[in-house]
């Protein structure tokens, strides 16, 4: 216990930490203010196993109930902890812990084409309708746009796909390839409201049978067809390239090869829109627990890691946009719809998944709240002049959609 002491000491300097030992002895960390949050401790070996890979082991002891919560929330937990990581940084011990994972890194995101459908497969091919209890409405998961605060999840979720759409700067019938394409949420729109030929990809045989059925069932089939298939299989030409959610799976060494990929498979006047999670710092290792249970070979890149693999392969990067806590937000939504639904998502597995699934979604929220996780939304093309001058022409395509319009009524290809 004298190392957990010891790390608890040092990590939280801010609010109230109350931890039960096996023995049943209470040990206060913090200032003694609020938020205060009280938890126990079930086995003796958590006082060893926890200082020297926190991240790793914290989730683990809560999914095994080793570690349980008596006083406020999972989610207050890790807020607590998060605010003084983001505050004061890690400790010097959770330090080497991280060090180490940062250098394995490139081990852990190998990702070639049969590893990355192995990992595609651990998250994406889990059951749909798991998805339908806590997702939106289109089944969009990844990060919502809220433009007023009291905006519902699925309005969020519109908005956001309105404003990939205006940064494709898209004109009717033009070809669009979709990297990644989900249950079919995007390629949907991008085909109804911009008239557009859309090719989705994914390596998700669940998601890719998900989005052929609702495209048979909106009557779009014609316009939007799914493949199972690896960015690095596909081929031919696109006028736009979009890619949202997809792009953490990528693995670090393979960045230069996907945006090569890219600009191969772009127009020579093409424009290509990536949405990623991001890391407002420097290169870092990833949370190991997370990469463990949740994405096996996914990983949260910083800005530069992104540019520098970029600027390797002719592209130009024509416009950036730094979304910082509308992830939270949409977080929030999820984490908050799972809980309500929570009965249901046991029916479909198990206690041990709905605490996985509970840490996951409360740990991924305070990391856009604490520890300066974004997204990253990136504009590409290989000419400068691909798009307008100025940025007015996004709200011309987000007023020409909502009122009805259509792109096709404000540009033609």
């Amino acid at each position: 216990m004298l190392l957990l002491k010891y790390f608890l000491d040092r990590l939280v300097r801010t609010g109230t930490l109350e931890m039960v030992d096996w023995s049943g002895v209470v040990h206060r960390f913090g200032n003694g203010d609020r938020p205060l949050v009280r938890v126990r401790l079930h086995k003796r070996s958590l006082g060893w196993r926890l200082p020297f890979n926190p991240e790793l082991r914290a989730g683990e002891a809560y999914t095994d109930g080793s570690l349980t919560i008596e006083e406020g929330s999972l989610y207050e937990f890790l807020d607590l902890i998060t605010m003084n990581l983001g505050a004061g940084g890690k400790p010097a011990i959770m330090r080497l812990a991280s060090g180490l994972g940062f250098a394995l890194r490139t081990f852990h995101q190998f990702n070639p084409v049969p590893r990355a459908r192995t990992n595609v497969a651990h998250h994406y091919d889990l059951s749909a309708a798991l998805y339908a209890l806590f997702l939106d409405r289109d089944q969009q998961y990844s990060c919502a746009y809220f433009a007023r605060a009291d905006e519902t999840l699925d309005e969020a979720q519109e908005n956001k796909k309105r404003r990939i759409a205006a940064k494709l700067d898209l004109a009717s019938g033009q070809r669009v390839l979709d990297i990644g394409s989900g249950w079919g949420g995007m390629a949907l729109h991008l085909a109804r409201e911009a008239g557009a030929e859309v090719t989705g990809i994914t390596l998700s045989t669940v998601q890719r049978e998900v989005s052929e059925r609702r495209a048979n069932e909106t009557g779009l089939a014609e316009r939007a067809h799914f493949f199972l298939r690896d960015y690095r299989q596909q081929t031919g030409t696109f006028d736009r390239i979009v890619s949202v959610g997809m792009f953490e799976h990528v693995g670090i060494d393979h960045y230069r090869e996907f945006f090569a990929k890219l600009a191969d498979l772009l127009a020579d006047d093409g424009v290509a829109v990536l949405h990623t999670i991001g890391r407002a710092g420097p290169p870092a290792e990833g949370d190991p627990w997370i990469r463990k249970y949740i994405f096996p070979g996914g990983y949260i890149p910083s800005l530069s890691e992104i540019a520098r693999a970029i600027e390797k392969t002719g592209l130009v990067i024509t416009d950036i946009e730094v979304l910082r806590l509308h992830y939270a937000e949409t977080l929030r939504h999820w984490r908050e719809r799972f809980q309500a639904n929570r009965d249901a998502v046991k029916k479909l597995y198990d206690e041990r998944f709905c605490r996985i699934w509970e840490y996951y979604l409360a740990a991924s929220e305070t990391s856009f709240r604490n520890l300066k996780t974004v997204v990253f939304q990136i504009q590409l093309a290989k000419r400068p002049d691909a798009v307008p001058l100025t940025r007015d022409y996004l709200a011309s395509w987000n007023a020409s959609e909502t009122d009805g319009a259509g792109v096709s009524a404000r540009r033609t290809a």
